[in-house]
């Protein structure tokens, strides 16, 4: 008998337990059916209104997916919306308009200002600047980095400005190499600015004289011949600014968009591939600036870099402190010589 009343009050007690769970259920499938009955009624009064399953799907909720791995059991990343749109809306539009307005700054001012030539006559006695070593680092840096901008500004811009110029099929096919260009040649650009800083750091550490030389801003627009060491502060502002923070910038962002294979989230790619862009037009105008500088904007700068000897007269009002030194054997030529070896055919000191 007491066993009888123990299992009749067990039973009562799973079926209390059990009847807030069948009630959820019940719950739950009645709510599931109104809104069943919803979308039913919403196709017909508004064919092909999904409204509610997309918003579902938008929500980011992590679904199920037979492919292991970061995010894929996310079918929309509502976050790419805004990555799209801010990448083809005001970084595309300013930054086109950014790189426009440095050129046309560069024509007028080279219109308006010319070349900065020298102010005494060329002595025809030529000193060295950079060695064979020196000028192969700076051109493998100098061709790769032109490879990668030319190749982003066609996948940037290219949809806006060649793509109505010349077809969808021609553009496709320069957009898909210039893709794999970018891609192979990033590595070898990351590479040589190593050896690059690595080769130039001495020469480009800030010095007092570097203050004046920007005070009076290089004697650009006065004309004025302002002392500088073996490379300017100007040049020095490129090296650590441009060559190395943005060099770093670009590099490390191009990195994680080039190994996508490393199971980087895809928000830490879209975040990867604003950083990059930003970085890369910034680079492009401030390299185009030293390009300017580099080659028309400068009588002589070129053939430096090309052949490796200026012109003393060059060397004395470009680089008057380190010609000095050379001259006074207190440092040697780039390419290890002694300096003093030089002093014996150094013209007269013009006054200015």
């Amino acid at each position: 008998m007491r066993a009888n009343v123990s299992g009749v009050r067990h039973f009562f007690l799973g079926l209390m337990l059990l009847l807030p769970l069948s009630g959820g259920t019940a719950y739950a499938q009645a709510q599931e059916s109104r809104m069943d009955q919803t979308q039913a009624q919403r196709q017909q009064v508004q064919p092909g209104n999904n409204a509610p399953v997309w918003r579902d799907v938008r929500s980011g909720k992590e679904g199920y997916t037979s492919i292991q791995g970061r995010e894929t059991g996310v079918l929309i990343q509502t976050e790419g919306e805004t990555w799209r749109r801010l990448r083809n809306g005001p970084i595309t539009l300013y930054g086109g308009w950014w790189v426009v307005l440095t050129l046309i700054a560069l024509g007028l001012f080279y219109k308006l200002r010319g070349p900065m030539g020298l102010h005494s006559p060329p002595s025809g006695k030529m000193i060295e600047r950079f060695s064979s070593f020196e000028r192969m680092a700076h051109w493998t840096m100098a061709i790769s980095f032109c490879i990668l901008a030319v190749t982003g500004l066609v996948m940037l811009f290219g949809k806006h400005v060649l793509l109505p110029l010349i077809g969808h099929t021609l553009f496709s096919w320069l957009a898909e190499v210039g893709k794999i260009l970018h891609n192979f040649t990033g590595p070898i650009f990351m590479f040589s600015i190593v050896v690059f800083v690595v080769t130039f750091i001495r020469d480009n550490f800030p010095r007092a004289y570097d203050i004046t030389w920007l005070v009076k801003g290089g004697g650009v627009l006065t004309g004025e011949v302002v002392p500088a060491g073996r490379f300017n502060a100007g040049e020095k502002i490129w090296f650590w600014g441009g060559v190395i923070g943005l060099g770093i910038v670009a590099s490390a962002s191009g990195l994680v968009l080039d190994f996508p294979n490393f199971d980087q989230s895809r928000w830490l790619m879209m975040l990867a591939n604003i950083v990059h862009v930003i970085a890369g037009i910034l680079f492009i105008t401030w390299g185009l600036s030293h390009i300017y500088l580099g080659t028309v904007g400068t009588t002589g700068a070129y053939e430096g870099m090309r052949n490796g000897y200026v012109d003393e007269t060059w060397a004395r009002e470009h680089a008057q402190y380190w010609y000095d030194d050379v001259k006074a054997g207190r440092r040697e030529l780039p390419s290890g010589a002694p300096g003093a070896a030089a002093a014996a055919t150094a013209p007269p000191q013009v006054q200015h």
